[in-house]
């Protein structure tokens, strides 16, 4: 009964928090109306219209070249600084007061959602027993030198983990390092590394069913933040060894090249093949990205995700799990790494116009969002770059990407930062729906979670 009772108290404020939204998000657009009267209305539509062209300064910025470009890159700039001025010099109080509704709608909206349709599924943590015989690998140059600075390989090996430094200066097979330490006995493996260098020895520790141990010294470490482990720490990871859970978590592979986070097809793949992109990653972009995004070079693709059909497009992006694109505060973050679905991400912008589009609608024909369990990259020749996990590769066509569900035990420490939860996406049709119910309109049984 006392449950029942929250529940219902509970739903009742999110009902109101609904209401609250709706209406500070209609004051939110009145008050600059009220303000300026019709100037009001005409500064609205200037800063529409001001979104766009900066789009499409922005696309002008990365097709062209010579002085094109730089007049291109300075309109970028001072369209969206005089579209902020004008705001501020004209509707100065009541644009401060429509920035702070418009906050007051984004957080009762939020709260109005929090509980309501789908839920995060968190990965299920097992108990099992420390391993025995830990096997880890180490780069001593990823993340500029963080297994040195946090004493890593001393720290693993007070642990009872057999360490092997990786020799900057003579290249490895990091894959036939892992498979002999399995012969040799091993019962986890573990990287301390990059991305790229933890998707090679995770696909072996999944081939032999062996635990997967992930200690976050790369430079971005997205997949040990989607884990939801101590990415400024890395040594913190190592505690797994003597107090962990493992997490049972999908594993991608792209043309056999197995990977944690996403391969990428086009232009983005097209650039990290060049020698100079390493030193200079802006102008190596600036310099290949004119041909790139007009078709002048590279491949023709089309991508084939279930009965979706990309293209031509200019870049294409599957994940290990799909990304959120929803949110821009969880933009890059994945919510589960087992579902059991790949990610599809395709672009294709053929015009300033489109560009403008991307930014302006909320649909744009130019972008496609899918999952899929399998997706098919063709082209029009017989190899293409990719970049898989960060690392630059030249597959045969056609590429098949899949997913293998639940293929990787990742053991982590029990005690970790975790995954941040995810922000509920502003539905307003749901939040007038919420909104609009009236009377004593029960909570749906066991939707909230109990005050205890």
């Amino acid at each position: 009964m006392a449950v029942d009772w929250w529940d219902r108290q509970e739903y009742r404020r999110q009902r109101w928090a609904a209401r609250a939204a709706l209406a500070a998000a209609g004051l939110a657009v009145l008050v600059p109306l009220a303000y300026g009267g019709m100037g009001g209305v005409l500064l609205l539509m200037a800063g529409a219209a001001g979104l766009g062209l900066s789009a499409a300064a922005v696309w002008w910025t990365l097709t062209l070249r010579g002085p094109e470009r730089w007049a291109a890159a300075v309109l970028a700039v001072a369209v969206p600084a005089a579209v902020v001025a004008l705001f501020a010099a004209t509707l100065f109080w009541g644009l401060l007061l429509s920035v702070a509704l418009w906050a007051v709608a984004v957080w009762s909206g939020r709260y109005a959602l929090r509980g309501t349709g789908s839920r995060q599924v968190l990965v299920r943590e097992r108990r099992t027993p420390p391993p025995q015989r830990p096997f880890l690998i180490m780069n001593p140059r990823s993340g500029g030198g963080k297994v040195t600075r946090f004493g890593l390989k001393e720290r693993a090996e007070q642990l009872g983990a057999r360490v092997l430094l990786l020799d900057p200066e003579q290249p490895q097979d990091v894959g036939a390092l892992a498979r002999a330490a399995v012969a040799d006995g091993a019962d986890l493996l573990g990287v301390a590394g990059g991305d790229g260098t933890q998707a090679l020895v995770a696909a072996v520790a999944a081939e032999h069913d062996v635990p997967f141990l992930v200690i976050s010294a790369g430079t971005r470490n997205h997949f040990a933040m989607d884990l939801g482990l101590d990415r400024e720490d890395p040594a913190a990871g190592l505690d797994a060894l003597t107090d962990g859970v493992e997490l049972r978590v999908d594993l991608g592979f792209a043309g056999g090249h197995p990977f944690v986070n996403n391969a990428s097809f086009g232009a983005y793949a097209a650039i990290v093949q060049s020698p100079a992109y390493r030193g200079d990653k802006i102008g190596t972009s600036l310099d290949l990205l004119p041909d790139l995004l007009t078709r002048q070079q590279g491949p023709r693709l089309t991508a084939r995700a279930g009965e979706a059909v990309l293209t031509d497009p200019q870049a294409v992006l599957v994940s290990n799990n799909p990304y959120r694109t929803d949110d821009p505060f969880g933009f890059g973050r994945r919510e589960r790494l087992d579902s059991g679905a790949l990610g599809v991400l395709g672009v294709r912008v053929d015009s300033a116009t489109e560009a403008a589009a991307l930014l302006l609608d909320p649909q744009p024909d130019g972008l496609t969002i899918l999952t899929a369990r399998e997706v098919v990259i063709e082209a029009d020749r017989a190899q293409i770059e990719a970049g898989v996990d960060g690392e630059a590769l030249v597959l045969p066509t056609p590429v098949h990407c899949r997913i293998a569900p639940s293929a990787l035990r990742v053991r982590v420490p029990r005690k970790r930062p975790g995954v941040t939860p995810p922000r509920p996406r502003l539905d307003w049709r749901r939040l007038r729906k919420l909104a609009a119910t009236v009377g004593r309109t029960a909570a749906p049984r066991g939707t909230y979670g109990r005050p205890w």
